[in-house]
């Protein structure tokens, strides 16, 4: 039987299959997510990314099993401006804590069970020498010991076994020229990975749905500027306030989009990456909303937005040369690229008029408040026009308007050439707007 979710699901996705293909993607897992035991379903999901033409760089964290390592062993754990400091017994549990890391982590990226997602897949794993580190040195008086930070990423010799078809694992551990071994945080790691492979994302999969304020409200996409606000005022996640900086600086610094993806739900980072709504928080570098005025390469998305409207009767008919003939006069809302929404002006100079017409919203994206933001355009753009009066015609929408201060007004207050082509059999409301 046919399952008509599926297909528009499928649909869905392809856009994002296609601008992905070949792209580079950095995944960072915390040590919490490993130790939660959800990794296997994660796998799965990168075997799939990687199938699809992802080519994915996994950056693994440690820290509870480094503790754990410590307890074990009886050392005691010291950290110095939230950084462990690494001395040469706490440097033996951090390369006794990777090694099973890097073990189990490769062992769930080798399943191939029956039934599942990942069978018949052969997905190989690289791991080497590819990062060059050095030591923090002395931080307040005090010797972080073998706490180091990155050098260098040998982004060729990465590149050459992503271009194989293979999957890279980094472990936040990085080598001196001089032979030493250096104990790096999870998230400066993959910051600088993703920034020298040119990566298209860089994904944080953490403890919690994504980025929470201390107010509780969850932020599905954020710039920026707004995201380091938020951390100033401080956030519900230890977890996520580690991550964020870096996520926020990658962006700034040429990475195009960062995430944080829930690593505990199952087919999170799939949701993020593959529907528009998403699951997770998306940090952008500027705003991901967008005004811009349309071209006649934008018909086929003006008819798609305009045209099931014009079948309910909520729109008059335009024909598409009709629509070429006016485009000059639409503005187009777009979302990451996407159109959603679109708008129309009509100035009638000598009355100081204009006509506010098919402003639409795609229906996925009518409690975004995306027809706010047109009809403010509309409104800066008659203001600045010399337009003092702002009109519409409307037969199904007109408490939209009323609520956002239009009157309704008899069609005789329509400019000349307006009110000789209103159709009085259709009897669109007339509701006006002084601005």
């Amino acid at each position: 039987m046919l399952q008509p979710e599926f297909v528009l699901a499928f649909r869905e996705a392809a856009p994002y299959i296609n601008a992905f293909r070949g792209k580079t993607f950095v995944v960072a897992v915390s040590g919490e997510c490993l130790a939660a035991g959800d990794f296997p379903r994660l796998a799965q999901d990168l075997n799939l990314l990687v199938s699809l033409g992802v080519r994915i760089v996994l950056v693994h964290g440690i820290r509870p099993q480094i503790d754990a390592q410590l307890a074990l062993r009886g050392v005691e754990r010291r950290f110095h401006a939230n950084r462990r400091i690494t001395d040469a017994q706490t440097l033996a549990c951090v390369k006794a804590a990777i090694g099973e890391a890097r073990h189990t982590l490769e062992a769930q990226l080798s399943m191939g069970m029956p039934n599942s997602p990942m069978h018949g897949a052969h997905l190989r794993v690289a791991s080497g020498n590819f990062v060059i580190a050095k030591p923090l040195g002395v931080l307040d008086g005090v010797d972080m010991q073998y706490s180091g930070q990155v050098r260098r990423i040998d982004a060729s010799a990465i590149a050459s076994k992503l271009e194989g078809g293979e999957l890279v694992l980094l472990s936040p551990i990085g080598y001196s020229p001089t032979g030493e071994a250096f104990n790096l945080t999870m998230e400066e790691l993959a910051y600088h990975s993703a920034l020298s492979l040119g990566a298209e994302k860089l994904i944080f999969m953490v403890g919690s749905a994504g980025l929470i304020d201390r107010g509780g409200h969850f932020h599905g996409s954020i710039t920026c500027d707004e995201a380091r606000a938020l951390l100033e005022q401080g956030l519900r996640s230890d977890e996520v306030a580690t991550c964020l900086p870096w996520a926020i600086r990658a962006t700034e610094d040429g990475v195009r989009r960062a995430h944080l993806v829930d690593g505990n739900e199952d087919g999170a980072l799939l949701v993020e990456l593959f529907t528009h709504y998403g699951s997770g928080t998306m940090i952008v570098r500027d705003e991901l909303v967008k005004l811009r005025e349309a071209n006649i390469d934008d018909i086929g998305d003006l008819l798609a937005l305009i045209g099931p409207l014009e079948e309910q009767g909520v729109l008059v008919r335009r024909s598409r040369e009709h629509l070429e003939m006016d485009v000059d006069h639409f503005t187009l809302l777009e979302h990451d690229g996407k159109v959603f929404g679109c708008v129309a002006l009509y100035p009638f100079p000598d009355e100081r008029m204009g006509e506010l017409a098919c402003l639409v919203v795609a229906p996925e994206r009518r409690a975004s408040g995306f027809g706010d933001k047109l009809l403010e355009h509309v409104e800066k753009r008659c203001r600045a026009s010399g337009i003092d009066t702002l009109f519409v015609l409307t037969t199904r929408t007109a408490h939209w308007f009323v609520e956002r201060g239009f009157e309704e007004k008899p069609p005789a207050i329509l400019p000349l050439r307006k009110r000789e082509l209103y159709n009085g059999q259709r009897r669109s409301k007339v509701l006006v707007k002084p601005l």
